[in-house]
């Protein structure tokens, strides 16, 4: 039995954690994971502590508690980092490989309308990466801005006509791509360019709501009073909005 010592550890209050992913992504030990809806400590040996997730939580869910716990152990958290990376039953983002899915294509689910969807782009500026758009780009100023999560445009088919037209797009991904330089670069952008809105696009996915808890926090951070949209398109394509202030 593993000997335990009074130490700080991360505490999760499950009543107000809606699953977002956020805090996830900022534990650079892996000891925060998403199990069916909820946050769950991995293991109280990865845990450090020192709360590098806690100004992730959009809901205030996470706090550090001193308590009895197992000491933290480096060795198993390179130990389990190393796993995480070759387990094939896990996604990159922490999810089970039981989101894995594969749908029913046949033309008889495809309608003519669906089909006559893709016409011309409404693409009308280029670069659309976050990390390769200049603060201060011109076509950015007073725009409707959205910023989407790479994977929507492939789940939703309406994309250019139901989202992106009128539009100026920034295209990014909150799990695989750098967070806190992403967050600073959008906080850069809206101080300097001033868009006159803030859409912000993302996959049901619990890691892919990061996207909007970063925007959310820029959007703070600039100090503009940008009104903000919330759109979550789900695996099957479908849309559900939330108006948020």
């Amino acid at each position: 039995m593993t000997a335990k010592m009074m130490r700080k550890v991360i505490k999760i209050d499950e009543d107000k954690c809606d699953g977002c992913g956020a805090c996830v992504i900022a534990c650079a030990e892996g000891a925060l994971q998403i199990v069916e809806g909820k946050l769950r400590l991995v293991s109280e040996r990865f845990c450090d502590g020192l709360g590098a997730c806690l100004g992730e939580c959009p809901k205030g869910a996470l706090s550090i508690e001193e308590r009895e716990a197992e000491e933290f152990d480096e060795e198993a958290v390179s130990l389990h980092l190393h796993e995480e990376e070759a387990v094939p039953d896990s996604l990159p983002c922490g999810c089970s490989s039981a989101t894995v899915a594969q749908f029913d294509l046949t033309e008889s689910t495809v309608t003519k309308a669906e089909q006559a969807t893709y016409r011309r782009s409404m693409l009308g500026h280029w670069p659309v990466q976050l990390a390769l758009v200049p603060p201060g780009a011109p076509f950015i100023k007073g725009a409707d801005l959205l910023l989407v999560a790479d994977c929507v445009p492939f789940a939703f088919a309406g994309f250019h006509e139901a989202l992106l037209k009128g539009h100026v797009v920034l295209v990014a991904c909150p799990k695989l791509d750098d967070f806190q330089s992403h967050q600073a670069k959008l906080c850069e952008i809206l101080r300097r360019s001033g868009p006159s809105s803030i859409t912000v696009v993302h996959m049901e996915v619990p890691c892919c709501s990061g996207l909007a808890h970063m925007a959310r926090k820029a959007v703070g951070t600039s100090g503009r009073g940008i009104p903000f949209k919330e759109i979550i398109v789900t695996t099957r394509g479908e849309l559900q909005c939330l108006n948020l202030p």
